[in-house]
């Protein structure tokens, strides 16, 4: 059996070599002459997976190590008969942390604290969801905008209005829909980004043609008091230079690339191929991981609380090296800035995640005992 695989997606032998010969080739370059023979199709979300590259193919499973499906053509899976899987919630902490840190950052740039913002989170599912979970447990004024839970769930949700109106911080976690009356191609056009508060912070680490790129440009350049963090952009690998520059964090799509989510996208694959082909699965994540390099931090009960956010927060991950790596890498040339965004994200080094890091408190303190459950880290 052959299996082709993203280069990118770790562990495959451990977890795939027991089923085939595995053929790794570059995300951006699988095309219909390389999965012609293959059984078996394991991709990242820079491979569009449709009817013009698998019809004729061998190929009976297609695996994303991702969450998002927009880059799978489902409905020519169902009419051929192709068994699929992508891996819901593998990288959400990962995103979780990167909001985390892009918003202490903002903080210290405007010194702004941020247990006085109201937070509009749009979009709340897998990571959504637990980006909500961690705000409301640090006890922040949060809003959530959701039509489909909405009307599937009922519950306290908001209009995007609402948020527009209301929230000096927007998150976006929401899938790319291009038709329909769910649509979130460009959901945030002009007209939205226009009507932002004064001050607003938005945050994009879900898809780049959520965000008009072109329009929010435009409104950046001609309103300084917005902030805007981009780790996704409309056209990637090419990033628009100019918007990038308006950025306080920008990032080559990697909010979700810590080492955990991106094996446990390969063990969800792995776990989903057992089942389609009725093999028991022996493996298992926790016996693959490698030790975190931080284990255990100590905080005195006089700790400042802010302080100790922002010390868990960053002594696992701080977003501004990867911006600082991939603002080296905005170059005029076309296509070497291309190469040079998927470069970093192939290179991409070692980056653990917060929940679970282990915090001992010398003394007692609600303050913080509060910080460490709601970053899901374990009071020891």
């Amino acid at each position: 059996m052959l299996i082709v695989a993203d280069e990118n997606i770790p562990l495959l032998d451990a977890f795939f070599a027991g089923f085939g010969e595995i053929r790794r080739v570059p995300g951006r370059a699988i095309d219909r002459a390389t999965v012609e023979r293959a059984d078996v199709l394991l991709v990242r979300s820079v491979t569009n997976v449709d009817r013009a590259l698998l019809e004729g193919s061998n190929v009976r499973f297609v695996g994303t190590c991702t969450i998002g499906t927009d880059h799978l053509d489902l409905d020519y899976f169902a009419e051929a008969g192709i068994a699929w899987s992508s891996a819901p919630g593998c990288n959400a902490r990962g995103v979780v942390d990167y909001v985390l840190g892009s918003l202490l950052t903002l903080a210290d740039i405007e010194g702004a604290d941020l247990g006085r913002r109201t937070y509009g989170v749009v979009g709340a599912g897998q990571v959504g969801g637990r980006l909500v979970k961690v705000l409301k447990g640090l006890g922040w004024d949060v809003k959530v905008c959701d039509p489909p839970r909405q009307a599937a769930e009922g519950g306290d949700y908001v209009s995007l209005e609402q948020i527009i109106e209301q929230c000096d911080v927007i998150s976006l976690h929401t899938p790319l829909t291009r038709t329909g009356d769910g649509a979130t191609w460009h959901l945030f056009d002009r007209g939205r980004l226009q009507r932002l508060k004064p001050g607003a912070w938005l945050i994009n680490a879900a898809r780049g043609p959520v965000i008009d790129n072109a329009a929010l440009r435009e409104v950046l350049l001609a309103r300084e008091d917005l902030q805007a963090v981009l780790d996704v952009w409309e056209a990637e690998p090419e990033v628009d230079l100019a918007l990038a520059d308006l950025c306080v964090l920008a990032t080559p799509h990697i909010a979700g690339y810590s080492l955990d989510g991106k094996q446990r996208g390969t063990a969800q694959i792995y776990q989903a191929y057992c089942d389609v082909i009725g093999h028991p699965a022996s493996l298992r994540l926790e016996d693959l991981l490698p030790a975190p390099w931080l284990t255990q931090m100590t905080l005195h009960a006089d700790t400042d609380p802010a302080w100790a956010l922002a010390a868990l927060c960053r002594g696992v991950y701080d977003p501004r090296r990867d911006d600082a790596d991939f603002r080296r890498s905005l170059v005029d040339d076309v296509g070497a800035q291309r190469a040079a965004f998927d470069a970093l994200r192939k290179g991409y080094p070692v980056r653990r995640e917060i929940e679970g890091l282990k915090v001992r408190i010398e003394g007692e303190s609600p303050a913080l005992r509060q910080i460490v459950a709601a970053l899901g880290a374990v009071a020891v």
